[in-house]
């Protein structure tokens, strides 16, 4: 079952992402040669705490940290730990809180000091396609509509789509229905109704879609050991068009503006 928030839930999980989007902009900037991804998280623990927030990854399905951290070759899932980031890296950025009961589902991938061109192209078409998925975020159309462009924009770029993980409903609850996957067909699926609160979330590969988990359980990898990039935002359904929950609040007002 959908369930469909009111404008005061939606306006709640605005506040949850926004100081969700502060929190991952810090993580951003502390992503350097050297630093762990252990340290990552506990930065992103702190934050969040120190926010009135509580991190909602922490125990959630036994998941043993406060964000998922993945690098390279690494997909989702990534447990943060004692493993240093390096010159060149990308690094996969996902994390969500709770304030006030509700959940915000944020996550990016982050290139660390020279990167090639290759990886530079696989992180800037991965967030392109979350933006022209949402472009058919609204109210009438399919939630077809919004898989179809993602997966149109990804292959035409060269690169695939990850089939065994999508996207979902949010709200209350970190994963609610519908699930959102980030490949179909266009004009399928449920409709988009004001009040749908949706986590997008593309993950895009360099090669094959394949994938597999790591013996920890959690982590999960390309399965022919090549790149893979992330991007993710917690997305309303309004009459209005799409709004972008996790955006902060300078972002937020440049998209008033250009849209």
């Amino acid at each position: 079952m959908i369930n469909l928030k009111t404008k005061h839930e939606i306006e709640l999980m605005a506040t949850a992402g926004r100081l969700l989007n502060s929190v991952i902009t810090e993580m951003r900037a502390a992503c350097a040669p050297g630093v762990t991804t252990g340290d990552l998280d506990r930065l992103a623990d702190q934050l969040i705490r120190k926010g009135g927030a509580r991190p909602g990854f922490l125990g959630y399905q036994d998941f043993p940290r406060s964000t998922c951290i993945s690098v390279n070759d690494e997909v989702v899932h990534g447990i943060p730990g004692k493993r240093a980031i390096r010159d060149g890296d990308i690094v996969s950025l996902d994390l969500g809180l709770v304030l006030d009961g509700f959940w915000a589902d944020m996550g990016c991938t982050v290139p660390v000091g020279r990167v090639g061109p290759e990886a530079l192209r696989l992180i800037r078409v991965t967030e392109e396609s979350f933006w022209a998925g949402i472009e058919h975020a609204v109210t009438g159309g399919r939630l077809g509509d919004i898989s179809a462009a993602i997966q149109a924009h990804v292959e035409g770029a060269g690169y695939s789509v990850v089939r065994q993980f999508v996207g979902h409903g949010i709200g209350r609850n970190m994963h609610e229905d519908p699930q959102v996957p980030n490949f179909g067909a266009g004009g399928t699926g449920p409709e988009l109704r004001p009040g749908m609160t949706l986590a997008i979330e593309p993950m895009v590969n360099q090669g094959s879609y394949d994938v597999y988990i790591k013996p920890d359980g959690w982590t999960v990898m390309t399965a022919d050991g090549r790149l893979s990039a992330y991007y993710e935002h917690t997305v309303a359904i309004t009459a209005d068009g799409p709004l972008v929950l996790t955006l902060g609040a300078s972002e937020a007002s440049r998209l008033k503006a250009t849209g």
